[in-house]
């Protein structure tokens, strides 16, 4: 694991001027979107890179990596078949501040990038912020029944650590049944080939 840097208060607070650069490539096995950066992520210019923020230990528990990786480690997914994007690009200290017109608006985008881009699988983390960008008010964790193209949306919980609704163990089960899904998806492919 790479050794992390820890931004200063200073450059905590300049770094609401900044956006943090997709992790992405064409044809990817799982596309993560998050829900937007916070300060410290921004500061650093790597996904979920707050300390306590359970992105990295659940990939790793769920077994979409073979060790713990970093945030300085980001790049590393693409190796593997998987990228990270947002919905919304603008750096907020949490993700109650963004409004929900910019949620709808990055939702666009977010469908925009995923034709684009044609993931097999869309991985959105924020039950709310995807019932909101996709105006899809009652949806929940897990496969959605709709499709952006090609490609199969499943929503996950917020791996935010304030997000306490769910432990370090249910994530890491949750983040499984997409892995495990993503797998069979591969299999059935090969099958096809």
């Amino acid at each position: 694991m790479t050794t992390p840097w820890k931004p200063t208060k200073a450059q905590l607070l300049a770094a609401t001027d900044k956006t943090v650069a997709d992790v992405i490539a064409p044809d990817l096995r799982v596309l993560f979107s998050g829900i937007n950066p916070g300060l410290y992520t921004a500061a650093v210019g790597h996904h979920f890179a707050r300390p306590g923020n359970r992105f990295w230990p659940a990939l790793h528990a769920s077994g979409f990596t073979d060790r713990l990786l970093s945030p300085f480690d980001e790049r590393e997914l693409l190796k593997s078949g998987y990228g990270i994007t947002n919905v919304v690009s603008r750096t907020t200290a949490t993700a109650d501040l963004l409004t929900k017109d910019e949620i709808v608006a990055g939702g666009v985008k977010l469908r925009r990038k995923v034709l684009r881009y044609r993931p097999r699988v869309l991985a959105v983390l924020g039950v709310g912020t995807y019932r909101t960008a996709f105006n899809h008010p009652k949806a929940s964790v897990g496969r959605q029944a709709e499709m952006l193209g090609g490609t199969i949306v499943w929503v996950l919980p917020n791996p935010s650590g304030l997000n306490a609704h769910y432990q370090a163990g249910e994530l890491a089960r949750l983040f499984r049944e997409l892995k495990d899904f993503a797998d069979q998806l591969d299999g059935f492919a090969q099958k096809l080939n």
